[in-house]
């Protein structure tokens, strides 16, 4: 019997009668991919420089994207954004981060259409235009694309993986996240995070969750064809990974940036993927020359960069298992796969490295002695490390600058493509290509068009072009033009020039420019790129005619894709919330974790917190916490007496605690928080309205305790603990019936008494 069918979104096509016999048949199905279209899997690593895998030079054993680019190309060209979200967005729209909202993290968004942090759907996804065309879609990893106030559990999900076309979803929503306690969302649902110390690694769960998924399909449909997005944690900062992975390098890094850097410089010349003659930039003044570091500091920056080679073989031992699945089911030769970093190495490890980033993220220095003295550590779950920025720019040999910043070392990044068609596998492309050009790739792949309206809504065209072309032509065009802004860095690249003004985000030792100044007095450079990839050979005063007018172009593009106003001093979670301002806040006991950019902001301010509780004798656990081993506060009972432990940033912990247990019954405790002078602040550990214990603090965190989560939590500890006295999450053993934080200056006793009136009055 033949089964007439239609397309689900076309007007019934057959007959309605009175009965069965007058009336004529057909089913509403979805759209199929026409068959044998190909798979489509885009590989997106952070915080990976130009020069740090081993096919683009380095002595980083990554053989499994080595044999990816046996098999198929490199691109010497690839650029990005320069800094993640915009990168991301980019890769998964064709369209321009500006133009999409998206022209720095969503973390520092600002109010302009360029910047605002809030894609709009006039700029469809790639997977959403696939996913409609017959596409399984699927994603896995980093998101850090949904506005810092959409993040927690109660939030819209239209801007989470699966509102933007993804059917499937298994990673982290925000910027960064703990390798061994990893914030995690499945599909639209958050998992509370815990510490795994029994060999877990996030970097090996997400390619396991995309292996299932890939199967899961397969079981049911041999034939329908996905697209996957993979975007690992790795290299980002925290730099984690166990033992066996760090000691093979130990000792390889001991000659040093420099050497490392010329070592590496020949070996890509001999590789093709610089052209013979390129000069290797010279070192500024604000990186130690190698030779002047002391003994200790060398044998420290060493062990970082060990612990960063460790993380990077690990993460590729990751994709190739992956690539193996392909391979070993027969699906590798129907995919494309793309695989590049987000932007350049990071040097926000500071002059010195550290063992926790979070300093960076407070605007404090790195406290170099306390990462001397954890050396041993570095890479386990009680550290947040990030090497120095040596490291970081040997990482984006031979190119100028780091991640953030729009000179090469910012922008210049891999790019693997395989494709069975390719020609010449194993050879290096030289077309100039962007990070929006991989998105128009898989739709060309694919024999999928970006349609003029999605939902109703009219889409803005691709700003990126396939590269398709170049898989078998060697000599296709490349991109003729194109802008870049980041912090109000810009370039201009046209026809093999490239225009380039750095605006300093922050100051570096020996340099004279000013965070603060006006962009106009910034300095513009002009280079032949397309003989000097490596911006040695500065050309501004010999050609200033065609310094204007790639200047003059450079404003022509910001203005057509929404880069103005320029600003490099952006506010960190400045944006307005749909959630009303509040002065006190009360908290549910077990309820997922609460990220900080929508919790109460407790930094250098005075607060009260109450939690009106019911125990039995020798009562356990947190009542409320917020951050983690690397930095926070935790009210906890433990064995029946109430303490408040004050993390700083991993270095110290200061606990206060009643001298006496809390009887079985009811009970009103909390801490009363005065700021002081500077940081410091003085607490009081309260039961009932009387104080039992004193701390003066004579500093806190200024800003924040974490990017990678450990959010505010009630009745437990997630991730990582706080305090070194309990083991997370540490969940409390009796009932929370109201937990406030007041942050109005109302005094502890009043509220206090508002939360007994509160109940006496239900």
């Amino acid at each position: 019997m033949t089964i007439r069918t239609y397309p689900e979104d076309q007007p019934f096509p057959g007959r309605v009668g009175t009965t069965l016999a007058d009336s004529e048949a057909a089913w509403p199905v979805g759209r199929s991919a026409v068959p044998g279209s190909p798979n489509v899997l885009t590989i997106v690593l952070d915080d990976v420089g130009f020069a740090q895998l081993g096919c683009y030079g380095s002595d980083i054993a990554t053989p499994a994207m080595d044999r990816l680019a046996a098999e198929g190309v490199r691109y010497r060209q690839f650029h990005t954004t320069a800094i993640c979200s915009p990168t991301r967005a980019c890769v998964l729209t064709g369209r321009n981060s500006h133009t999409v909202g998206m022209g720095g993290i969503t973390d520092l968004a600002m109010g302009f259409p360029g910047y605002h942090g809030r894609i709009p759907k006039t700029c469809a996804f790639v997977p959403r235009v696939l996913r409609d065309a017959g596409w399984a879609t699927y994603a896995v990893g980093k998101w850090h694309l949904a506005p810092s106030d959409e993040q927690h559990a109660g939030a819209s999900r239209a801007r989470w993986p699966l509102g933007q076309g993804f059917e499937r979803y298994y990673g982290f929503i925000g910027a960064e996240t703990h390798q061994f306690a990893p914030e995690l969302v499945i599909d639209n649902t958050p998992l509370r995070a815990e510490l795994r110390t029994d060999g877990y690694h996030l970097s090996e769960d997400l390619v396991d969750q995309g292996i299932g998924m890939i199967r899961d399909l397969r079981t049911v449909d041999p034939d329908k064809p996905f697209y996957m997005y993979l975007a690992f944690g790795a290299c980002h900062a925290p730099h984690h990974v166990t033992r066996e992975w760090i000691e093979p390098y130990r000792g390889q890094f001991d000659d040093g940036w420099d050497v490392w850097r010329e070592r590496t410089h020949q070996r890509q010349m001999e590789l093709g993927v610089i052209p013979q003659g390129t000069s290797l930039s010279p070192r500024p003044p604000w990186i130690d020359a190698w030779d002047s570091c002391s003994a200790e500091q060398r044998r420290a920056y060493a062990r970082m960069m060990e612990l960063y080679a460790g993380f990077l073989s690990h993460t590729d031992a990751q994709i190739g298992r992956l690539i193996e699945e392909l391979r070993t089911n027969g699906e590798l030769d129907r995919t494309l796969v793309m695989l590049c970093s987000d932007n350049g190495a990071s040097a926000e490890g500071g002059p010195h490295g550290t063992f926790n980033e979070i300093f960076a993220f407070n605007g404090l220095p790195h406290d170099e002695d306390a990462t001397m003295q954890r050396l041993d550590d570095l890479g386990d779950h009680t550290t947040y490390p990030h090497y120095p920025w040596g490291w970081a720019f040997a990482g984006n040999t031979p190119f100028q600058r780091w991640k953030r910043e729009t000179h090469e070392g910012g922008i210049g990044d891999p790019l693997i493509v395989r494709w069975p068609e390719m020609v010449d596998q194993g050879t290096v492309r030289d077309q100039y290509v962007h990070a929006i050009d991989l998105a128009a790739t898989a739709l060309d792949v694919c024999g999928v068009a970006m349609p003029a309206t999605v939902d109703g809504i009219a889409q803005e065209p691709l700003a990126g072009q396939s590269i398709a072309p170049s898989f078998t032509d060697p000599q296709a065009a490349g991109r003729l033009t194109q802008y870049y802004e980041q912090l109000a860095c810009r370039a201009i690249y046209h026809d093999g020039w490239k225009a380039v003004a750095y605006h300093a985000f922050m100051r570096y030792s020996g340099e004279t420019v000013d965070p603060h100044a006006h962009h106009s007095s910034d300095r513009w450079e002009l280079y032949r790129v397309a003989d000097d990839p490596s911006e040695c050979h500065d050309l501004a005063e010999s050609e200033p005619e065609r310094l204007r007018a790639m200047q003059d172009l450079w404003w022509r593009e910001a203005g057509r894709y929404g880069a103005l106003p320029l600003q490099s001093r952006r506010p960190l979670n400045g944006t307005p919330s749909l959630i009303a301002p509040r002065s006190r806040y009360l908290l549910h006991q077990g309820a997922a974790a609460v990220p900080e950019n929508n919790a109460p902001a407790l930094a250098m301010r005075t607060y009260r917190i109450v939690v009106d509780i019911t125990v039995g004798a020798r009562a356990n656990g947190v009542l409320l916490a917020q951050g983690g081993v690397s930095g926070g506060w935790s009210l906890h009972l433990l064995d029946g007496r109430l303490r408040y432990a004050y993390n700083y940033l991993g270095i110290d912990e200061h606990t206060i605690e009643s001298p006496d247990e809390l009887a079985a019954g009811h009970h009103l405790v909390g801490i009363d928080v005065v700021a002081g002078e500077g940081t410091a602040a003085e607490v009081d550990l309260i039961i009932g309205t009387t104080s039992v214990a004193t701390l003066s603090l004579t500093r806190t965190i200024p800003r924040r305790f974490s990017l990678a989560g450990e959010g505010l939590c009630c009745g437990y500890d997630d991730a990582t603990a706080v305090s070194a006295a309990y083991q997370a999450p540490f969940e409390f053993d009796g009932v929370i019936r109201a937990a406030i934080i007041d942050v109005s200056g109302t005094p502890y006793v009043d509220v206090a008494g508002d939360i007994e009136r509160a109940w006496m009055t239900q």
